[in-house]
Protein backbone atom coordinates (compact mmCIF):
# COMPACT_ATOMS: atom_id res chain seq x y z
CA UNK A 1 0.00 0.00 0.00
CA UNK A 2 2.80 2.35 0.87
CA UNK A 3 4.54 1.66 -2.42
CA UNK A 4 1.31 2.36 -4.28
CA UNK A 5 0.92 5.73 -2.59
CA UNK A 6 4.51 6.66 -3.38
CA UNK A 7 4.12 5.81 -7.03
CA UNK A 8 0.77 7.60 -7.21
CA UNK A 9 2.26 10.77 -5.72
CA UNK A 10 5.20 10.57 -8.15
CA UNK A 11 2.85 10.15 -11.12
CA UNK A 12 0.79 13.10 -9.92
CA UNK A 13 3.88 15.30 -9.68
CA UNK A 14 5.07 14.27 -13.14
CA UNK A 15 1.59 14.87 -14.60
CA UNK A 16 1.37 18.33 -13.06
CA UNK A 17 4.84 19.12 -14.36
CA UNK A 18 3.94 18.04 -17.88
CA UNK A 19 0.67 19.98 -17.78
CA UNK A 20 2.42 23.08 -16.50
CA UNK A 21 5.15 22.81 -19.12
CA UNK A 22 2.58 22.34 -21.88
CA UNK A 23 0.57 25.34 -20.77
CA UNK A 24 3.73 27.47 -20.56
CA UNK A 25 4.77 26.40 -24.06
CA UNK A 26 1.29 27.18 -25.40
CA UNK A 27 1.32 30.62 -23.81
CA UNK A 28 4.92 31.45 -24.66
CA UNK A 29 4.89 30.35 -28.30
CA UNK A 30 1.29 31.02 -29.32
CA UNK A 31 -1.22 32.55 -26.95
CA UNK A 32 0.73 35.67 -26.01
CA UNK A 33 0.95 36.74 -29.64
CA UNK A 34 -2.77 36.58 -30.24
CA UNK A 35 -4.64 39.90 -30.58
CA UNK A 36 -7.01 41.14 -27.91
CA UNK A 37 -10.70 41.49 -28.65
CA UNK A 38 -11.89 44.84 -27.29
CA UNK A 39 -14.81 44.23 -24.95
CA UNK A 40 -15.30 47.70 -23.48
CA UNK A 41 -15.19 51.30 -24.70
CA UNK A 42 -15.34 50.29 -28.35
CA UNK A 43 -17.25 53.42 -29.32
CA UNK A 44 -14.79 55.75 -27.61
CA UNK A 45 -11.78 53.98 -29.11
CA UNK A 46 -13.33 54.16 -32.57
CA UNK A 47 -14.07 57.86 -32.07
CA UNK A 48 -10.45 58.51 -31.16
CA UNK A 49 -9.24 56.73 -34.29
CA UNK A 50 -11.66 58.58 -36.54
CA UNK A 51 -10.78 61.99 -35.10
CA UNK A 52 -7.02 61.50 -35.27
CA UNK A 53 -5.20 62.93 -38.27
CA UNK A 54 -4.28 59.64 -39.85
CA UNK A 55 -2.65 59.44 -43.26
CA UNK A 56 -3.02 56.79 -45.92
CA UNK A 57 -1.87 55.89 -49.41
CA UNK A 58 -5.53 55.34 -50.35
CA UNK A 59 -7.46 52.25 -51.24
CA UNK A 60 -10.79 52.92 -49.55
CA UNK A 61 -11.14 49.38 -48.20
CA UNK A 62 -11.50 48.07 -44.67
CA UNK A 63 -9.32 50.31 -42.47
CA UNK A 64 -6.42 49.18 -40.31
CA UNK A 65 -4.72 51.69 -37.99
CA UNK A 66 -1.04 51.70 -37.13
CA UNK A 67 0.05 54.00 -34.30
CA UNK A 68 3.80 54.49 -34.04
CA UNK A 69 6.62 56.95 -33.66
CA UNK A 70 9.15 57.77 -36.36
CA UNK A 71 12.17 55.65 -35.42
CA UNK A 72 10.36 52.53 -34.25
CA UNK A 73 12.22 49.72 -36.00
CA UNK A 74 9.32 47.29 -35.56
CA UNK A 75 6.87 49.79 -37.08
CA UNK A 76 9.14 50.41 -40.07
CA UNK A 77 9.49 46.69 -40.66
CA UNK A 78 5.73 46.13 -40.33
CA UNK A 79 5.02 48.86 -42.86
CA UNK A 80 7.66 47.52 -45.26
CA UNK A 81 6.64 43.85 -45.09
CA UNK A 82 2.94 43.84 -44.20
CA UNK A 83 1.42 46.85 -45.93
CA UNK A 84 1.74 45.29 -49.43
CA UNK A 85 -0.05 42.16 -48.16
CA UNK A 86 -2.82 44.25 -46.64
CA UNK A 87 -3.28 46.22 -49.86
CA UNK A 88 -3.51 42.95 -51.78
CA UNK A 89 -6.45 42.00 -49.52
CA UNK A 90 -8.20 45.35 -50.11
CA UNK A 91 -7.32 46.79 -46.70
CA UNK A 92 -6.56 50.49 -46.30
CA UNK A 93 -3.62 50.93 -43.93
CA UNK A 94 -3.84 54.20 -41.97
CA UNK A 95 -0.84 55.56 -40.11
CA UNK A 96 -0.97 57.79 -37.02
CA UNK A 97 2.40 59.21 -36.02
CA UNK A 98 3.31 61.04 -32.84
CA UNK A 99 6.38 62.55 -31.24
CA UNK A 100 7.35 60.93 -27.97
CA UNK A 101 7.43 63.23 -24.93
CA UNK A 102 10.51 63.87 -22.85
CA UNK A 103 11.35 61.17 -20.33
CA UNK A 104 13.13 61.95 -17.06
CA UNK A 105 14.43 65.18 -18.51
CA UNK A 106 15.75 63.55 -21.69
CA UNK A 107 14.28 64.46 -25.08
CA UNK A 108 13.03 61.47 -27.06
CA UNK A 109 12.31 63.48 -30.21
CA UNK A 110 14.10 66.12 -32.23
CA UNK A 111 12.92 69.54 -33.29
CA UNK A 112 12.76 68.35 -36.91
CA UNK A 113 10.65 65.38 -35.88
CA UNK A 114 8.21 67.50 -33.92
CA UNK A 115 7.89 69.97 -36.80
CA UNK A 116 7.20 67.13 -39.24
CA UNK A 117 4.62 65.49 -36.99
CA UNK A 118 2.76 68.78 -36.65
CA UNK A 119 2.81 69.29 -40.42
CA UNK A 120 1.53 65.77 -41.09
CA UNK A 121 -1.30 66.18 -38.59
CA UNK A 122 -2.28 69.49 -40.19
CA UNK A 123 -1.83 68.65 -43.89
CA UNK A 124 -2.30 64.84 -43.82
CA UNK A 125 0.18 64.66 -46.67
CA UNK A 126 1.14 61.05 -47.43
CA UNK A 127 3.95 62.08 -49.79
CA UNK A 128 5.58 64.04 -46.96
CA UNK A 129 5.40 60.97 -44.74
CA UNK A 130 7.03 58.87 -47.46
CA UNK A 131 9.88 61.34 -47.91
CA UNK A 132 10.34 61.56 -44.16
CA UNK A 133 10.49 57.81 -43.54
CA UNK A 134 12.71 57.23 -46.59
CA UNK A 135 15.34 59.63 -45.20
CA UNK A 136 17.58 58.63 -42.30
CA UNK A 137 16.61 60.49 -39.15
CA UNK A 138 20.05 62.08 -38.77
CA UNK A 139 19.76 63.56 -42.29
CA UNK A 140 16.21 64.87 -41.98
CA UNK A 141 16.20 68.62 -41.35
CA UNK A 142 12.51 69.37 -42.07
CA UNK A 143 13.56 71.99 -44.59
CA UNK A 144 10.68 74.25 -45.60
CA UNK A 145 8.46 73.07 -42.72
CA UNK A 146 7.56 75.57 -39.99
CA UNK A 147 8.96 74.63 -36.59
CA UNK A 148 6.73 73.43 -33.80
CA UNK A 149 8.93 74.67 -30.95
CA UNK A 150 7.97 78.23 -30.04
CA UNK A 151 4.87 78.05 -32.23
CA UNK A 152 1.78 77.92 -30.05
CA UNK A 153 -0.53 76.38 -32.65
CA UNK A 154 1.88 73.75 -33.94
CA UNK A 155 3.12 72.94 -30.46
CA UNK A 156 -0.50 72.27 -29.46
CA UNK A 157 -0.82 69.86 -32.40
CA UNK A 158 2.23 67.91 -31.24
CA UNK A 159 0.82 67.76 -27.72
CA UNK A 160 -2.58 66.65 -29.09
CA UNK A 161 -0.88 63.66 -30.70
CA UNK A 162 0.72 62.72 -27.38
CA UNK A 163 -2.60 63.09 -25.56
CA UNK A 164 -4.25 60.85 -28.15
CA UNK A 165 -1.69 58.11 -27.56
CA UNK A 166 -1.99 58.38 -23.77
CA UNK A 167 -5.77 58.18 -23.90
CA UNK A 168 -5.74 55.24 -26.33
CA UNK A 169 -3.22 53.28 -24.29
CA UNK A 170 -5.22 53.94 -21.14
CA UNK A 171 -8.33 52.41 -22.70
CA UNK A 172 -6.45 49.40 -24.09
CA UNK A 173 -4.23 48.61 -21.12
CA UNK A 174 -7.17 47.70 -18.93
CA UNK A 175 -8.26 45.07 -21.49
CA UNK A 176 -5.01 43.17 -21.71
CA UNK A 177 -3.22 44.96 -24.54
CA UNK A 178 0.46 45.18 -23.68
CA UNK A 179 2.79 48.09 -24.19
CA UNK A 180 4.67 48.19 -27.47
CA UNK A 181 4.73 49.64 -30.93
CA UNK A 182 3.46 49.51 -33.55
CA UNK A 183 0.01 49.53 -32.01
CA UNK A 184 -2.34 47.95 -34.56
CA UNK A 185 -6.14 48.19 -34.43
CA UNK A 186 -8.60 46.63 -36.90
CA UNK A 187 -11.95 44.86 -37.17
CA UNK A 188 -12.21 41.17 -38.02
CA UNK A 189 -14.73 39.45 -40.31
CA UNK A 190 -17.46 39.59 -37.66
CA UNK A 191 -16.86 43.28 -37.00
CA UNK A 192 -15.18 42.91 -33.61
CA UNK A 193 -12.58 45.54 -32.81
CA UNK A 194 -9.16 44.02 -32.08
CA UNK A 195 -5.86 45.46 -30.93
CA UNK A 196 -2.29 44.24 -30.84
CA UNK A 197 0.96 45.68 -29.54
CA UNK A 198 2.74 44.07 -32.48
CA UNK A 199 6.40 44.61 -31.73
CA UNK A 200 7.02 40.88 -32.31
CA UNK A 201 6.61 39.66 -35.92
CA UNK A 202 5.07 36.40 -34.67
CA UNK A 203 1.84 38.29 -33.99
CA UNK A 204 1.46 39.56 -37.55
CA UNK A 205 0.07 36.30 -38.90
CA UNK A 206 -3.07 36.68 -36.76
CA UNK A 207 -3.82 40.01 -38.41
CA UNK A 208 -3.40 38.56 -41.89
CA UNK A 209 -5.69 35.69 -40.98
CA UNK A 210 -8.43 38.04 -39.75
CA UNK A 211 -8.26 40.18 -42.89
CA UNK A 212 -7.73 37.34 -45.42
CA UNK A 213 -4.40 38.84 -46.45
CA UNK A 214 -1.84 36.66 -48.25
CA UNK A 215 1.23 35.46 -46.44
CA UNK A 216 3.51 36.59 -49.25
CA UNK A 217 3.45 39.00 -52.17
CA UNK A 218 6.02 39.92 -54.79
CA UNK A 219 6.42 43.40 -53.25
CA UNK A 220 7.10 42.03 -49.78
CA UNK A 221 9.19 38.95 -50.63
CA UNK A 222 12.43 39.34 -48.70
CA UNK A 223 15.62 38.44 -50.49
CA UNK A 224 14.61 36.69 -53.71
CA UNK A 225 17.30 34.53 -55.25
CA UNK A 226 18.80 34.89 -58.69
CA UNK A 227 16.48 34.95 -61.67
CA UNK A 228 15.44 31.61 -63.14
CA UNK A 229 13.62 30.53 -66.27
CA UNK A 230 10.32 30.61 -64.38
CA UNK A 231 10.72 34.36 -63.93
CA UNK A 232 10.56 34.86 -67.70
CA UNK A 233 7.78 32.42 -68.56
CA UNK A 234 7.74 29.47 -70.92
CA UNK A 235 7.84 31.54 -74.12
CA UNK A 236 11.31 32.31 -75.49
CA UNK A 237 12.43 35.88 -75.45
CA UNK A 238 12.02 37.65 -78.85
CA UNK A 239 15.19 38.41 -80.72
CA UNK A 240 15.73 42.17 -80.96
CA UNK A 241 15.16 43.72 -84.37
CA UNK A 242 18.42 45.28 -85.49
CA UNK A 243 17.07 46.84 -88.67
CA UNK A 244 19.10 47.39 -91.85
CA UNK A 245 22.73 47.69 -90.87
CA UNK A 246 25.07 49.70 -93.17
CA UNK A 247 27.36 47.57 -95.34
CA UNK A 248 31.10 48.22 -95.10
CA UNK A 249 32.72 48.38 -98.60
CA UNK A 250 35.82 46.23 -99.13
CA UNK A 251 39.17 47.98 -99.05
CA UNK A 252 40.81 48.70 -102.46
CA UNK A 253 44.33 49.22 -101.12
CA UNK A 254 46.82 46.33 -101.48
CA UNK A 255 47.37 44.42 -98.33
CA UNK A 256 50.81 44.14 -96.84
CA UNK A 257 49.95 41.26 -94.58
CA UNK A 258 51.36 38.00 -95.86
CA UNK A 259 48.75 36.07 -93.95
CA UNK A 260 46.04 37.84 -95.96
CA UNK A 261 47.79 37.37 -99.36
CA UNK A 262 48.40 33.67 -98.75
CA UNK A 263 46.14 31.29 -100.70
CA UNK A 264 43.19 30.05 -98.74
CA UNK A 265 43.64 26.83 -96.87
CA UNK A 266 41.07 24.22 -96.17
CA UNK A 267 39.31 23.80 -92.91
CA UNK A 268 41.19 22.85 -89.84
CA UNK A 269 41.95 19.13 -89.85
CA UNK A 270 41.82 18.79 -93.69
CA UNK A 271 44.89 18.23 -95.92
CA UNK A 272 45.80 20.81 -98.55
CA UNK A 273 45.53 20.14 -102.27
CA UNK A 274 49.34 20.15 -102.83
CA UNK A 275 51.06 18.08 -100.17
CA UNK A 276 54.38 19.30 -98.94
CA UNK A 277 57.32 17.09 -100.15
CA UNK A 278 58.99 15.01 -97.48
CA UNK A 279 62.55 16.04 -96.71
CA UNK A 280 65.39 13.67 -97.82
CA UNK A 281 66.83 11.54 -95.09
CA UNK A 282 70.42 12.46 -94.43
CA UNK A 283 73.03 9.76 -94.65
CA UNK A 284 74.44 8.79 -91.32
CA UNK A 285 78.14 8.34 -90.76
CA UNK A 286 77.62 4.58 -90.31
CA UNK A 287 76.15 4.00 -93.79
CA UNK A 288 79.21 5.27 -95.80
CA UNK A 289 81.79 2.74 -94.43
CA UNK A 290 79.26 -0.10 -94.88
CA UNK A 291 78.85 0.70 -98.62
CA UNK A 292 82.64 0.86 -99.17
CA UNK A 293 83.11 -2.58 -97.54
CA UNK A 294 80.58 -4.15 -99.91
CA UNK A 295 82.47 -2.78 -103.02
CA UNK A 296 85.76 -4.26 -101.82
CA UNK A 297 84.20 -7.69 -101.41
CA UNK A 298 82.85 -7.65 -104.97
CA UNK A 299 86.21 -6.62 -106.43
CA UNK A 300 88.03 -9.63 -104.92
Amino acid sequence: MRRFLVWSALALVIGLGLAGGGYWAYWNFYARFQPVVIQRDQAEIQRLLDEASWISAGGGGEPLYMVAWRDSAAAQRYEREEFPKLRAAGVEARVIVFARPDREGLAQSTAAERATVAEIWLSRDWSLYERWTATPARNWTAAGIPGADGNLARGAVVQAGRDFVDRLNGLLRGQGVGAGYPLILWRDREGYLKACACSDPRSWAFIRDDLDAPDQTSASAPGRGPATEDDFGAEPLPYPELGDLPRIPPSTEPSTNSAVDAPPRGDVGEETATPRPAPARPTTPREAPRAQKQEDATFF
